[in-house]
């Protein structure tokens, strides 16, 4: 004979309640046969808190270890794409003076992004990428007095890092000789610029030198970025205010000028390995540069055979590196990260799928605004004199 099967904790308790009869007033119905019953019902919660928050929503307990990309694509993807502007020139009286810094907070970045002195500072960068749009490296340019100035002094200074030699250190990045090497920038700077300032003009020195001076990184933290990269478009647009650098001068500006700044921030990197200034990592556009991008990709717009995908073919990358600034990066990132190019550079991996170069100009000035000109970080360094206004 089988046992009887277990009772369930609800059958432990008899159903002894009586059923309400017609003459009975029902409060409740029973919970087990559904008929009514004069029990009444279990107090209820009421439907709505008034008086209490809604309850918080749901977050879980840490953030997924994901290395997530930046989420403000859309809102640089809907941005208008920024215009060349001219840039106005000074008359006297001048009234130079030490610059300093005045941005600290985002409502100080949206004041400077609603002034005309922002515009007109991207619209010359704009100015300085249209200026070399469809052309070489080497294709012959107007070079003025000024430029080939300029480009000696550049020059002079990649001479430094060679009579400078980097220490013998324990720690990676920042090897102390770049002090050294900064400290005689520093020194020599006024005495730089005094070579090309005309007479009227040698004023000037005491507001432009900050900004050749902070073009080059960091000497105490030993570091270099955007920021300082920023520097050096300021101090030529300072050039640009006072006429000493004319529209006919835009080219040679960045075929020469930008290019021998380039090569010497590059053995600067490597000789005194600089840190990234602010880098974003693998989501970053690049650990220190911006401004190669958008000249080099404006080089590139309408050309015969060369796509955004052919970053991707390394005879190009070697045939054609010294000729345009854009392949010359990514060549220089292959050389100095290890790994597939997707792992460790997908934005730039993301950018070679783009149809055309056009796109991929104007989405690089977007993202200038967007990732340097309206970041308190980068920015709360900027100066502001009576050349660039606050």
């Amino acid at each position: 004979m089988e046992p009887p099967p277990p009772q369930s904790p609800r059958d432990e308790h008899p159903h002894t309640h009586s059923h309400s009869s017609t003459s009975i007033p029902t409060t409740g119905t029973c919970c087990k046969c559904g008929g009514a019953t004069t029990h009444a019902p279990p107090s209820q919660s009421p439907t709505s808190w008034p008086d209490l928050s809604s309850p918080p929503a749901y977050r879980p307990i840490r953030a997924p270890a994901l290395n997530l990309p930046p989420n403000n694509t859309q809102a640089i993807i809907l941005t208008p794409v920024p215009q060349s502007q001219e840039v106005p020139t000074i008359t006297p009286p001048f009234h130079f003076q030490i610059p300093s810094k005045k941005i600290t907070s985002p409502d100080d970045i949206r004041k400077f992004h609603d002034s005309p002195t922002s515009k007109n500072f991207l619209g010359f960068i704009v100015a300085l990428s249209e200026s070399i749009r469809g052309r070489k490296i080497s294709d012959p340019c107007h070079e003025s007095a000024t430029v080939s100035n300029i480009v000696s002094i550049i020059e002079n200074l990649s001479l430094w890092v060679d009579q400078i030699p980097p220490v013998q250190q324990s720690s990676r990045y920042g090897n102390i000789s770049y002090r050294t090497w900064h400290e005689r920038l520093t020194e020599n700077a006024e005495s730089f610029m005094l070579q090309f300032l005309p007479e009227d003009l040698k004023p000037s020195t005491i507001e432009i030198v900050p900004y050749f001076t902070d073009s080059f990184g960091n000497s105490s933290r030993i570091d270099y970025g955007t920021g300082h990269e920023t520097n050096f478009a300021a101090w030529l647009y300072c050039l640009a205010r006072m006429g000493i650098i004319k529209e006919e001068d835009y080219q040679a500006v960045v075929a020469r000028v930008f290019v021998k700044y380039l090569d010497l921030m590059r053995k600067l990197q490597l000789v005194y390995c600089l840190e990234p200034a602010g880098s974003h990592g693998v989501w970053g556009l690049d650990d220190y540069h911006f401004f190669p991008f958008i000249f080099g990709s404006s080089q590139l717009i309408d050309h015969k055979y060369m796509k955004p995908k052919s970053i991707h073919n390394e005879d190009i990358l070697d045939n054609f590196s010294s000729e345009y600034m854009y392949l010359s990066c990514i060549g220089f990132i292959k050389k100095v990260k290890k790994g597939p190019f997707a792992e460790h550079s997908p934005l730039l991996d993301d950018i070679s799928a783009v149809p055309n170069w056009k796109k991929v100009n104007s989405g690089m000035l977007k993202m200038y605004k967007a990732e340097v000109l309206e970041k308190v970080p980068i920015m709360q360094h900027f100066l502001f004199g009576w050349l660039i206004k606050w």
